[in-house]
This record gives C-alpha cells, sequence and structure tokens, in this order.
C-alpha cells in the first residue's frame, strides 16, 4: 500500500544556525549566479507562511503549541492539479522565498494515475498534460534556489500498474528530472524512492537508474511515513550503494520522531521528528509532509479527508500520542 495517501498541496540547523523566515515585501530578488548549489545561496530553509497550520493558527490565535512546534517550521510546499496556473503557483512562491534569502522546499505531485486510485488519486488527464504541467513548473523555478522532491511514490508503485503503463511512467519521471536538470540550475531535485520497508534497494536503484536519477541531486525516502532517520539512512545508502555511490538522499522526518508502528494512514502514536537541516546522515533532513495534514479518512483521523489539516492529529504529532 502507499505511505503518501496525500492531497496535500499548501502548504539548517545542522548545529550550525536555525532556519526559517518570512518574505520581505517591497525587496525585488536579484538575479542568482548558476552554483548549483541552494544551500549556499540563501541563508535557511523558507517557512511557508500559507501552509494549512499556519492558516489554522491565524484563525485561532491561541493555539500558540501549534505555532511554535509546526506552523513556524520550514516545511514542504506540495504542487499539483489543484495549484491552478502552476507557473504563476510556483513563480510566486519561489520568488517570496528569495526575497525573504530562504530556501524553499518543493514537492511535485501531479503524475497520472497517482496513488493508483487512493485516498490521493489523481494527476494530470494525460501523459501530455504531464509533460506540460512539469515543463511550466520547472519554468516557475527559473534560477531561483529551490529544494524539489519529485512525485512521491511514482516509482514505488510501479507494480500496481498495467504492464504497459509502467514504461510510460517511466518516461514521465525521466521528463521530469530532465526538465528541472536542464532548467533549474540552482535546484536541488530528488526522486522519490519509496521507503524503508517497501522496495528492496537494488531494485529501487534500477527504477532510479531509469529515470535519469545520475541528472539531478538524488532520491527521497519515507516521504508521508514514520520509519526512523536511521532506518531511513540505512536504506538510503544502500541504494546509494547500488547506484555506483555519488547519489545524495533527502528523508522526511516530519512524522518520524516515534519510528512507525506497521501503519501508515494516520496511525496512533506517531510523533514530530527534527526540523529541516542539512545533514543528519543524509543530504538533507525535511519535514516535507505537512504535520497535521490527513493521511485519508483512516486511522485516528477517520472522517478527514486527505490533505485536511486537523488541529487534533497536529497536537497529537507534538505529544507523541
Amino acid at each position: 500500500m502507499s505511505p503518501i495517501r496525500t492531497a496535500a498541496l499548501g502548504l539548517l540547523t545542522a548545529g550550525l544556525f536555525t532556519l526559517g523566515g518570512q518574505p520581505a515585501p517591497g525587496l525585488a530578488a536579484e538575479p542568482r549566479p548558476a552554483t548549483g548549489n541552494p544551500v549556499e545561496l540563501t541563508s535557511g530553509f523558507y517557512v511557508d507562511p500559507n501552509s494549512n497550520p499556519a492558516a489554522y493558527v491565524k484563525q485561532h490565535p491561541g493555539e500558540t503549541e501549534i505555532k511554535a512546534k509546526i506552523a513556524d517550521q520550514a516545511g514542504g510546499r506540495w504542487f499539483g492539479n489543484g495549484s491552478g496556473d502552476i507557473t504563476a503557483a510556483v513563480t510566486s512562491y519561489t520568488t517570496a522565498a528569495d526575497r525573504a534569502d530562504k530556501l524553499p522546499i518543493l514537492v511535485a505531485y501531479n503524475i497520472p494515475g497517482r496513488d493508483c486510485g487512493g485516498h490521493s488519486g489523481g494527476g494530470a488527464g494525460s501523459p501530455a498534460a504531464y509533460r506540460d504541467w512539469i515543463a511550466k513548473f520547472a519554468d516557475g523555478i527559473g534560477n531561483r534556489p529551490a529544494v524539489v522532491v519529485i512525485e512521491p511514490d511514482a516509482l514505488a508503485q510501479l507494480d500496481c500498474m498495467p504492464e504497459n503503463q509502467r514504461r510510460v511512467r517511466i518516461e514521465l519521471l525521466k521528463y521530469a528530472a530532465n526538465q528541472i536538470a536542464n532548467k533549474n540550475p540552482n535546484t536541488w531535485a530528488y526522486m522519490d524512492g519509496g521507503n524503508t520497508n517497501w522496495i528492496e534497494a537494488g531494485e529501487m536503484a534500477r527504477r532510479l537508474r531509469l529515470v535519469d536519477v545520475g541528472k539531478i541531486r538524488g532520491f527521497a525516502l519515507n516521504v508521508s511515513n514514520y520509519y526512523t532517520t536511521e532506518q531511513s539512512v540505512t536504506k538510503g545508502n544502500a541504494i546509494r550503494t547500488a547506484l555506483g555511490g555519488g547519489t545524495q538522499f533527502v528523508v522526511d522526518t516530519s512524522r518520524n520522531g516515534n519510528g512507525s508502528n506497521g501503519e501508515w494512514c494516520n496511525p496512533a502514536g506517531r510523533k514530530l521528528g527534527v526540523p529541516s537541516q542539512v545533514g543528519g546522515g543524509a543530504d538533507l533532513l525535511l519535514w516535507l509532509k505537512v504535520p497535521g495534514d490527513s493521511d485519508g479518512d483512516c486511522g485516528i483521523g477517520k472522517g478527514i479527508p486527505a490533505g485536511t489539516f486537523s488541529a487534533a492529529l497536529a497536537k497529537r504529532l507534538i505529544s507523541g500520542t
């Protein structure tokens, strides 16, 4: 089963400095040199001022714990078929981050047949529509610094697709990797590589090669899942070895503070993990899933649709209950 099941579209420490920040209105962003290293071009990760948790605390100013522990932390903004004009949406987001001298984290989540029709089903209506969408997504980033995770679950879910559709998906993911590699010189992009207990390392390395992972920064693990950072780093290193080394990886730490109990859909007893940072055993540790956003109508989130923020879910992640 998929570990994502999220329609979330809303949405450094490493012992060096704390990250965050808001856009500085009225300041024009300077053109960026093409250094290829977005971390060096910025002064920390961008905190999404319009994430679902941020919107909630604006409406409920008394929720200071959710504000401090979740809304004020840097995390991912998800983009998909509900994002409207994708070039405009991505341009607006990355420009706001650039004006604040912060590094935005974007998740591209619009592959046709997304989530194999599960809680977060949807995506672009055709391969041609997806190519157009991801090309415009890359256009929206341009030269501005960014971190991008490409299509959570898409490679790991090849097994749920008919044989004749797998090659199409591989070609679309390859196209996505090449669009970002060719258009976004200051972006570190990571193709999703599943999680610790899903696809065997050698097989995932084979799939990553098929989609030109060598042309981007690397791959992502544990997106919207709960496996510990240690488990994910072990799996990431195994995939790297199978790829021949050199490729980097990131780990989603948004909800892995208590590890996994084997369930993926709003399980009880999970906890926030370490905030977004450089290093920590991987290239980056990132809050990719938005804490408090439901995985779907399931588990302790029964009745809460995928991608919908719940204060109750958020508070349980804070307390670890």
